[in-house]
């Protein structure tokens, strides 16, 4: 992120981070010049997929000339970055007077040799058609929005089984008209995993064991990080390992519905965020919830107002959130400031040294995790600072989010926000929303133990409904 002339001045900083941008003030900054700046001018952003859904972001641009253009760039460029990932599109159309102007650097930028070829390839998979990046000087020839809602969950009849797929354990769980009357944990570690087979024996493992208490087995539903449509994993980080594109195609594209055709039942997965904003909309009676588990990743999902689940992607891991020049880079896709670096594993492990906390080399970001919060529940002041920091970050993301997303209700799990350090995090972000935005009301919940260990799987266990 290039230096430019807004003034970003956070009331709040991470004592152990203190260069952290917050996305929202920035933006606040650049729309507040536009707002002084006579001429500027509308811009919308269309995204649509090829199952016909449609999604539209209204902003503003500055005219598009001297060192307003560098600032429109960075604007128009953080802005598509977080629609693709949070809604997902193979085509995208700006409209407005100046989007003929911004869409050049944009298609250099989202090509297969840009800054975005990451992204740009993570369209290819998930929609198998290249990204398409076009202008319109008019908006009233853009297509209306058409959002599917996805006709799943809440169904608790019947035996059930429900499965939660997390990069360092499995769960699962078996329940008779929505009561719990099993549940287990596994361990286990696919990230870096090649052989499709460790992942298929795995999740029929779990499968198994659920099942066995079960009289029999009605439904499953399941949720796992990654990016599923009809069951089919499009992409996931949680079959990274498994690189081999040929292998991948044909191993770990339908695994789930190869299983779900073994068992012969009503099976339904979903992205584990969305599973768990679900969660939290069945046991809270809320709607109009975004869900985010920090955990190796950063899982997002969302409840809209009126209680059904959506059909975006939600991938809140590769949204951008911090517009410092030098921000962290993702290691997957190489960019920079976005939220797998603040809200998981890899993010604590970024921050442990920044506090002066300097652990084994060859120790793993889930056993990092675990001295972090040894070391927090011993009172060290350095563990205080890292949770310190990521509830920083959290409350002006939080605020971010409302640009984008209607809610009211934000629900928090994960192992990074377990323990005494979860209430830090809490506490910060308030702190945070309270003092720089008064105008948002975003109730922050943290589920209890026993919604931890059970609400995940009793709401994937209720996504698929029972055949008539």
């Amino acid at each position: 992120m290039k230096n430019t002339p807004l003034n970003i001045a956070p009331l709040h900083r991470p004592e152990i981070d203190p260069t952290f941008t917050p996305a929202i003030l920035w933006n606040k900054a650049y729309r507040a010049l536009c707002a002084k700046t006579q001429a500027s001018t509308p811009l919308v952003f269309s995204l649509s997929r090829p199952d016909g859904t449609i999604s539209s972001f209204r902003t503003v641009c500055l005219p598009h000339e001297g060192n307003f253009a560098l600032l429109n760039e960075v604007y128009v460029e953080r802005i598509l970055k977080f629609l693709l990932w949070a809604r997902g599109a193979n085509k995208v159309v700006l409209a407005g007077p100046n989007a003929a102007r911004l869409v050049p650097a944009l298609r250099d930028t989202y090509s297969t040799g840009g800054a975005r070829a990451f992204d740009c390839n993570f369209v290819k998979k998930l929609f198998d058609t290249d990204l398409e990046i076009d202008a319109l000087n008019d908006e009233s020839a853009l297509p209306l929005d058409t959002t599917p809602l996805l006709s799943m969950g809440r169904n608790l009849d019947g035996c059930r089984i429900g499965f939660d797929l997390g990069g360092s354990d499995r769960k699962c769980a078996a329940l008779i008209d929505g009561k719990v009357v099993f549940s287990d944990e596994v361990k286990w570690d696919p990230y870096f995993q090649p052989d499709p087979q460790y992942h298929y024996d795995g999740i029929r493992h779990s499968l198994r064991l659920a099942a066995d208490h079960l009289p029999r087995v009605d439904a499953i539903g399941g949720s796992a990080a990654g990016i599923y449509i009809n069951n089919a994993t499009r992409v996931a980080s949680l079959f990274r390992g498994v690189t081999d594109p040929a292998l991948f195609n044909s191993r770990i594209k339908n695994i789930f519905p190869t299983i779900a055709r073994e068992w012969g039942v009503p099976f339904e997965v979903l992205n584990d965020g969305d599973v768990t904003a679900l969660a939290g909309s069945m046991s809270m009676g809320k709607n109009a919830i975004i869900g985010i588990a920090m955990g190796t990743s950063v899982a997002g999902g969302y409840v809209d107002t009126r209680g059904h689940l959506t059909n975006w992607l939600n991938e809140l891991a590769f949204v951008p959130l911090d517009y410092r020049e030098n921000a962290p880079a993702d290691e997957w896709s190489g960019d920079l400031g976005c939220g797998v670096q603040y809200f998981s594993q890899q993010g604590i492990a970024r921050l442990l040294p920044l506090a002066n906390i300097h652990l084994a080399t060859e120790l793993k970001a889930p056993e990092r995790l675990n001295e972090l919060q040894r070391l927090m529940a011993n009172g060290d002041p350095r563990a205080r600072k890292i949770y310190d920091a990521v509830g920083v970050c959290l409350g002006y993301f939080l605020a971010h989010l409302a640009d984008f997303y209607a809610y009211e209700h934000l629900l928090l799990m994960g192992r990074v926000a377990s323990g005494d350090g979860g209430s830090v995090i809490i506490e910060n972000a308030r702190r945070v929303l309270a003092d720089e935005f008064p105008e948002l009301n975003i109730n922050l919940v943290v589920p209890d133990e026993k919604e931890k260990r059970h609400g995940q799987a009793i709401a994937a266990a209720s996504l698929p409904a029972l055949r008539k």
